[in-house]
């Protein structure tokens, strides 16, 4: 017996935003079902020995040093832009903000 009802999968759609046919209540149903079992099935198993972690592996950092180097003039990177004020790229307001 399924466990996510028609009922519920459409309730999730509307709540989605979703339209999804009577035909695909039931199939989804049916996966929405299989997935919660699946979850349910990592649940069980036996953890009470492993410590917690953040990754399955270790990571390294592949990131360079953030060290100062020699760039172009401001003026130079500004006179490319399509805009510009007070040594800034100017750019549109957005969301209708005040300056």
């Amino acid at each position: 017996m399924s466990s996510i009802s028609r009922d519920d999968v459409a309730h999730l759609a509307r709540l989605s935003r979703l339209a999804v046919t009577d035909e695909e209540l039931d199939r989804f149903a049916g996966q929405l079902d299989q997935v919660l079992a699946a979850v349910a099935r990592v649940g069980e198993a036996a953890v009470a020995d492993v410590p917690p972690m953040s990754h399955a592996v270790p990571l390294t950092n592949v990131l360079r040093a953030d060290e100062v180097r020699p760039s172009l003039p401001r003026d130079a990177v500004l006179a490319g832009a399509p805009a510009a004020e007070e040594g800034r790229f100017r750019v549109p307001r957005i969301l209708g903000e005040d300056a």
